[in-house]
């Protein structure tokens, strides 16, 4: 989006158009005096403009969960950032002096039309506060007049009459400046009083108007479109009624036609349809969330799976966060450099375990290796893997004998497959302790996991309904028997090595397995 506003901006210039100004410095000036004495058109020239502005505002719906309405946290961070943007004093002027722009008739092209019934006014008000001044000099000073007293009178009325005008209109622009629309707005909310008015949305929509107003008088100014662009995110991990409260607010903000604004909604469908059907908002769509989202959504942008280029990169910007693996080994090779003594703290042990971390990580970002095959598309996921190999990679290191039947490799394949599949994992672990195969014995030892696993498939799917919430955890079925099967046969003893270590598979979904196993006889 900034590189079209930049090519916009470069063909509009190369076609001869004006240059594009800004409310900053000489411009503010500029902007004030428009704003107190002329009204702006809306030209055909201006209609015909290709170059624009994006005023990206973010909005993590997770910032504002706990307070009670959500959607006002969305209209006061709008509020908020367009009067960061612009600054405090032109809206503060436009909210007492300013008006929306109106369009032009015929073809026109002068944007700036003098308000002449505003200058009337105030010269109307100079003249009469000048003349009170001097009605009133003359009869405090002019000897002969001082003993008139209906003189002074007089002056004093018209002088304050007139100056208090003044003085009104420069304490109401005083007044919108100090308190701002984000301040009007909590406190429009925080009254208990008020909310429960048929008043208090129509009091929000006209701030939100306001606004409009004003961006609509900011692109004749600024002789170019003005787009403000919401990005909303973290609007899953909000309670229901919270994200209907924030569709709604959507909903206000796009009720004109004409609004400046762009939402873009980053949620996951399956998260946020569930919440939507569980609210009030599904009246008369049947219930169906995703007919909702389809009537609220008019460009759905569903982001393609993950090639391998894209997995490799996640990776990496993932590895890239673990600042203190990079320093502990700059450190060391610096050390080891100078012929300097290790610094305090710096074990062989610690160093044969970033050693292993970083082989591990070699090994995730290796194209070539099978094991990148099988990274999850989600950025979280990747992060989650990569800070939970180096505690599993430690954890091995400290238990006797692991490393002598272990790789790095081997252990990141295993954080991955407890990432992948927690489900059908946690049951192939269940199976093996409840047939007292986790035993160290010769001829259990080298038993294949996905052998267990197949032995015990139809248990599994004959527990479909009480486990359907954990299974849904899993990814790809047939990847699974890849994996397992074929790329990384993880044998019975290598897992009694590696379930002690395992960090990233929640051992209550063994729990209930075993309990659900228990019962079955029974």
């Amino acid at each position: 989006m900034r590189e079209e506003m930049a090519q916009r901006e470069a063909a509009e210039l190369l076609r001869g158009h004006r240059k594009p100004r800004s409310p900053h410095g000489w411009g503010l000036l500029v902007a004030l005096w428009l704003l107190a004495f002329y009204e702006p058109v809306v030209t055909e020239g201006h209609l015909r403009r290709k170059n624009l502005e994006f005023i990206f505002i973010r909005f993590s719906a997770w910032e504002f969960a706990g307070c009670d309405k959500l959607w006002a946290g969305l209209v006061t961070t709008l509020c908020h950032r367009i009067r960061q943007h612009f600054g405090a004093l032109p809206l503060s002027v436009f909210h007492v002096l300013g008006s929306r722009p109106r369009f032009a008739s015929g073809f026109s092209q002068r944007e700036w039309i003098l308000k002449k019934g505003t200058c009337l006014r105030l010269w109307g008000l100079l003249l009469l506060l000048a003349a009170g001044i001097a009605i009133l000099l003359v009869a405090l000073l002019v000897p002969g007049i001082k003993d008139h007293h209906a003189l002074k009178v007089v002056g004093s009325a018209v002088a304050s009459l007139s100056g208090s005008s003044l003085v009104l209109g420069a304490l109401s622009i005083l007044k919108n400046f100090v308190v701002s629309e984000k301040k009007k707005i909590e406190r429009l909310t925080n009254s208990d009083r008020f909310a429960g008015q048929l008043g208090f949305m129509s009091k929000i929509r006209e701030e939100v108007e306001v606004l409009v107003d004003f961006l609509a008088f900011m692109e004749v100014f600024e002789r170019r479109r003005l787009r403000v662009v919401l990005e909303i995110t973290s609007l899953d991990l909000c309670y229901p009624e919270k994200v209907a409260g924030v569709f709604n607010a959507m909903a206000t903000l796009l009720s004109d036609a004409n609004a400046p604004f762009i939402f873009l909604l980053a949620v996951d469908p399956s998260v946020i349809v569930p919440c939507l059907e569980q609210t009030g908002c599904m009246k008369g769509l049947a219930d169906n969330g995703y007919l909702y989202l389809n009537r609220a959504v008019s460009l759905p942008f569903s982001i393609p799976e993950m090639g391998a280029r894209s997995r490799l990169r996640s990776v990496e910007a993932a590895i890239q966060t673990r600042e203190d693996l990079l320093y502990r080994i700059i450190a060391g090779n610096v050390a080891k450099t100078r012929g300097l003594p290790p610094a305090p703290g710096w074990k062989e042990a610690d160093s044969e375990a970033v050693a292993w971390i970083h082989e591990a990580f070699r090994c995730l970002h290796d194209g070539s290796d099978v094991l990148c095959r099988y990274l999850p598309a989600n950025g979280a996921s990747v992060r989650r893997i990569v800070n939970t190999i180096p505690i599993t990679l430690r954890l091995l290191l400290h238990r006797s004998g692991a490393a002598g039947i272990l790789s790095p490799r081997a252990a990141a394949a295993w954080v991955v497959l407890a990432d992948r599949w927690p489900c059908r994992l946690s049951w192939t672990l269940q199976c093996l302790e409840d047939s007292g195969q986790s035993v160290p014995a010769p001829d259990s030892w080298g038993k294949p996991l996905w052998s267990i696993f197949r032995e015990h498939a139809a248990e599994l799917s004959a527990l479909r309904q009480p486990l359907a919430k954990v299974l849904s955890l899993d990814g790809d079925p047939e990847l699974f028997q890849a994996f397992l099967g074929r790329d990384f046969p993880f044998g019975a003893g290598e897992a009694r090595e590696l379930l002690g270590v395992t960090v990233n598979l929640d051992h209550s979904i063994r729990h209930q397995m075993g309990l659900l196993r228990a019962l079955e006889p029974l």
